[in-house]
């Protein structure tokens, strides 16, 4: 059900932090459109940090109201609390959403005991389908392989999102889980190689700029078709590289806001992106053909 290009979608939001709903149905559709293979909404790219409950679980209600079943939406529902990530999963699941897309905890530094007891958790308080995320880059947290393969074990656990941009990780995984999860990039840079690997999409922050090309390159990539997909993916290398010359979602939002998608809103702590990020976000846009 989960495969391909899978849009790590933002949240769209005027000057005041506001969220701006006209643009964020305006989004959804345009990705559809443009051949995008699943929506996630309000992870890391979605600011998940900075909407309080309330406006997380609307977000993810109204994302699957504007996907009308056209293509699955994920929600992210990850949190450093077990009851709140159980609070936000169950409301999304009651929001009509096809699965949901948990972080690890981020900042208290849980043992890998401690990992699999929090998704254990929210997995059988729960019912819809689940996928891990490992992202130690902001978590401070990493999800052991043997971990991975414990949590395998759960029916609901469906997949796992791997961000370390390692490649040997993905190989450990796919030998200790074998076809018990799907494994998903979340790591642009290395995610046509993810997929060569064997994983089964792109969780993406480029996506949200050029929808068509990273539909593209997936679908050559899952084929087998290292040299068209390189062909493709080349020509994103600068956005997987230049969407993070500040900390993820500052350049894919000010991207946007350029291509006239968005308003240019983002929530403090995040600031819009320095001026000297300008000209280098330009340049990575225009090789990308957007």
């Amino acid at each position: 059900m989960f495969h391909g290009s899978m849009v790590a979608l933002v949240t769209p939001m005027f000057e005041d932090g506001s969220i701006d709903d006209t643009s964020l149905a305006s989004l959804v559709e345009w990705h559809i459109e443009q051949g995008t293979q699943g929506i996630v909404a309000v992870g890391t790219t979605g600011e998940s940090a900075t909407l309080d409950e309330q406006e997380h679980c609307e977000v993810m209600r109204k994302v699957v109201g504007f996907a009308r079943g056209r293509v699955p939406v994920i929600a992210g529902t990850g949190a450093n609390s077990t009851r709140e990530a159980i609070s936000l999963t169950r409301c999304a699941m009651e929001g009509g959403a096809d699965a949901c897309l948990l972080v690890t905890p981020y900042y208290n530094k849980p043992t890998q005991e401690g990992l699999y007891q929090h998704h254990r958790a929210i997995a059988e308080a729960v019912p819809i389908p689940q996928i891990l995320y490992n992202v130690p880059g902001r978590t401070a947290c990493d999800m052991l392989p043997d971990t991975v393969r414990r949590l395998a074990e759960v029916s609901n656990i469906v997949g796992i999102k791997e961000a370390t941009g390692n490649l040997q990780r993905v190989r450990e995984l796919l030998d200790v889980c074998g076809d018990r999860l799907d494994m998903y990039s979340g790591d642009d840079a290395t995610g046509m190689d993810f997929l060569l690997e064997g994983g089964k999409g792109v969780i993406s922050v480029t996506a949200n700029i050029a929808p068509q090309a990273m539909q593209q390159m997936c679908a050559a990539a899952m084929q087998g078709d290292r040299q068209a997909a390189e062909v493709i993916n080349n020509r994103l290398m600068p956005l997987h590289r230049d969407l993070f010359v500040e900390s993820n979602p500052i350049p894919v939002k000010w991207a946007l806001a350029e291509m006239g998608k968005i308003p240019l809103g983002i929530r403090l702590p995040m600031t819009v992106l320095s001026e000297s990020y300008h000209d280098t976000l330009r340049q990575a846009m225009q090789h990308a053909g957007v």
